[in-house]
């Protein structure tokens, strides 16, 4: 099952981390254009993976615990160099933490669920947030090499904004998850 098409997509993200982590050593726009588009087609990946498997029914357990796990290990690595080669402001430091640890509170809630047998299903501004995440950082990663538009602004917005987001539906998963531990059912 690993080598399926919707697996192997998953696993590309994590193996183009090392590459995208290799051009912030590069100096020079074009290797922050590299990064951006290497970051994006993963960003695809993420997508396309989950409508492969629904859509050849080659949905598996391998799949389903390595993919959120890819996409994370993604959005992780590139906001700590993001901040460790000082290419954000003060408050995109603040965004970014606050999306790391939402997202380890949230794999802490599934985990605990998944012992009871609970689902926690993504919510559809969950969603929305990953997608201005996903706008956002690519954005970041070129930062100014784009002089002709406020990309390092609009970027930093953008994780503003995603980091908004992350805090409603943090708030959401952990009080899902709350009613549980406490044994009501939602």
């Amino acid at each position: 099952m690993v080598t399926t098409l919707p697996n192997l997509l998953t696993l590309s993200r994590i193996l183009v981390i090392p590459v995208i982590v290799a051009l912030f050593y590069v100096d020079g726009s074009g290797a922050r254009w590299v990064a951006c588009a290497l970051f994006v087609a993963a960003a695809i990946t993420d997508w396309f993976d989950g409508y492969v498997a629904r859509s050849r029914n080659q949905v598996s357990a391998f799949g389903r615990f390595l993919d959120p796990i890819a996409d994370k290990l993604l959005v992780v690595s590139v906001l700590f160099l993001l901040v460790a080669f000082h290419r954000v402001d003060d408050l995109s430091i603040l965004s970014g933490l606050v999306i790391v640890l939402r997202e380890i509170m949230v794999s802490g809630l599934r985990e605990f669920l998944a012992e009871v047998r609970v689902g926690l299903p993504v919510s559809r501004l969950a969603k929305w947030k990953t997608g201005i995440q996903m706008v956002a950082i690519p954005v970041l990663l070129v930062g100014d090499a784009l002089p002709v538009l406020p990309t390092q602004a609009i970027g930093e917005i953008g994780l503003s904004v995603a980091a908004v987001l992350t805090l409603v539906t943090g708030w959401d998963y952990l009080q899902s998850g709350l009613r549980h531990l406490a044994g009501d059912r939602p």
